[in-house]
């Protein structure tokens, strides 16, 4: 027997033996999570959340910045014309704020990932359950997200639904 019919008759068996399989009828469905994580309401709220979480503190760095930027104005423009220890007074308060300027940005962000991740993590939960509810509720055997399928037709497509269901539970 030459190879390329061995090849054929293997590609066929392999073919006939997920046969049973797919005569079964499965029920497949498809989500896309990211835009679950976009349009669902909980996402909204989880952003509002941290928008009304962290404002205050994005409000005061803000003014920080524009009051250190005053202060290199100031010192580029008055400096030559300044008392040598009044220039080094200034140097110094600029350089001690925007070191505390630095700290509290840094801190800020690193507390905003945290409690961003913390939301994600529960709106993940959420969308989890939701997924998991309707796929018992449908009796869908197999749901894939966009990250492990290159191709899925909008017939098996539930995001919708879900997005749906995450509404129903608001």
């Amino acid at each position: 027997m030459s190879r390329a019919m061995s090849v054929f008759l293997g590609v066929v068996l392999l073919v006939a033996s997920f046969w049973p399989i797919a005569a079964m009828g499965q029920n497949i469905a498809f989500v896309t999570m990211n835009r679950i994580l976009e349009d669902s309401p909980q996402a909204e709220d989880a952003m509002n959340e941290l928008q009304r979480e962290f404002s205050p503190r994005d409000s005061q760095l803000t003014a920080e910045r524009e009051e250190l930027q005053r202060l290199r104005d100031r010192l580029e423009r008055e400096g030559d014309l300044m008392a040598a220890g009044q220039r080094a007074d200034l140097e110094r308060e600029f350089t001690a704020r925007s070191r505390e300027f630095r700290r509290a940005q840094e801190s800020f962000t690193e507390d905003l990932n945290v409690r961003r991740n913390e939301e994600l993590a529960k709106l993940q939960r959420l969308i989890n359950d939701a997924i998991i509810e309707l796929a018992r509720e449908r009796e869908i055997d197999l749901i894939l997200t966009e990250r492990n399928v290159l191709y899925s037709s909008d017939r098996i497509d539930i995001t919708d639904d879900i997005i749906a269901a995450m509404q129903r539970l608001r």
